[in-house]
């Protein structure tokens, strides 16, 4: 357990900028619109915010939304922050990135974007997007990023419709240029929580991660689990069976990160200033309106409880992997009522749960 005098470092912030959005997503926890929400942070509460993050740690902010773009200020936010000695990178849906914001970006220092990709090919992507041209558009936006010089990764969300082209996305992602390719397991909330069918179980969950353990031998590119945490399970009991040591040089940054960040490594801060354990699991931990960012970040009673394993109810407080995996916070929120509950999408029985 920590305590509120030694919260552990921030390794990485989400900021959702602005809610407003250009597209309508199947799967996303925002019901987009193109205006700004009421409640944004002004500029120079967003200024304000970013002056106090260097108390928390070096985290990396990455700049998201909605659409980031649609925030007018969003490079003299990002500029701000690189001042302040943080990286910033930034994750817009790519169908408005033109010549000229590519440039601002790297003007103002963004080091990476990432673009979401759901399907290998137009007729796909779209229809997971909502909008007819999507595709053509982030391909489009992808192509300025290379001619500004931006590393980009692809980042897929992980649904039962797009799980046999898996393989094929990655080839695009390869073909593009991408510097690292995230797979997302679906959360379903918001729009997300309509999507039941589209959900997979804990069965194919199982089998994607293995899938996806034995791909990443196929490639030099970074490949990153996210919204898995039993991934980094997985990823122990392979290597295990294999006899390999789970370090550093093996598996990179896998074997010494753990599952769900939420609250432990990482936080999301709302367009209205709301801190969360992650955009998925709408839990007020605070306010910045109301409190400086770091005193929420190291006393938030959330916070406090998700940095406790014995806090974690079912078979994730007992688990052997907890302090590894620790299960979907958001999932377990969403499908068995409460952040602390069991992660409702794992099939792994611990051993203590077999006595």
């Amino acid at each position: 357990m920590h305590s509120s005098t030694h919260p552990p470092h921030l390794r990485l912030i989400a900021w959702e900028v602005t809610r407003a959005c250009n597209l309508a997503c199947k799967h996303c926890r925002a019901e987009a619109r193109q205006e700004p929400f009421p409640g944004e942070l002004s500029t120079q509460e967003a200024k304000a915010l970013i002056d106090t993050v260097p108390q928390t740690g070096s985290p990396i902010i990455i700049f998201t939304g909605g659409e980031p773009l649609l925030r007018e200020d969003v490079f003299d936010l990002a500029g701000h922050a690189r001042e302040q000695g943080l990286r910033c990178v930034m994750a817009p849906n790519g169908t408005l990135i033109n010549a000229e914001n590519a440039r601002a970006m790297r003007e103002s220092g963004i080091e990476r974007v990432s673009i979401s990709i759901d399907g290998p090919d137009e007729k796909s992507h779209n229809e997971f997007r909502g909008v007819p041209g999507a595709f053509e558009a982030s391909m489009h936006g992808i192509e300025y990023l290379k001619q500004a010089g931006i590393p980009f990764q692809i980042n897929t969300t992980v649904t039962r419709n797009n799980l046999g082209s898996f393989g094929d996305i990655f080839s695009l992602a390869r073909q593009l240029g991408a510097v690292a390719w995230h797979i997302f397991l679906l959360v379903p909330t918001g729009r997300g929580a309509e999507l039941q069918d589209e959900i997979i179980s804990a069965q194919e969950y199982e089998r994607i991660l293995n899938w996806f353990y034995d791909f990443r031998r196929q490639t030099d590119m970074h490949l990153k689990a996210t919204c898995a945490p039993h991934y980094h399970r997985i990823l122990r009991q392979r290597a295990q069976e294999e006899g390999t040591a789970v370090t550093q040089e093996n598996f990179g940054l896998d074997a010494v990160s753990r599952g769900c960040l939420g609250g432990i490594g990482f936080c999301f801060i709302s367009h209205s200033g709301q801190v969360q354990p992650c955009g998925y699991l709408e839990l007020d931990c605070g306010q910045i309106r109301e409190q400086p960012f770091p005193e929420i970040w190291a006393n938030s009673p959330q916070f406090q409880a998700l940095r406790d394993p014995s806090a974690y109810q079912g078979k994730c407080g007992i688990c052997e992997y907890h302090r590894v995996c620790g299960g979907c916070r958001a999932r377990a929120q969403t499908m068995n009522g409460h952040y602390l509950a069991e992660e409702p999408l794992c099939s792994y029985i611990p051993k203590k749960a077999g006595k």
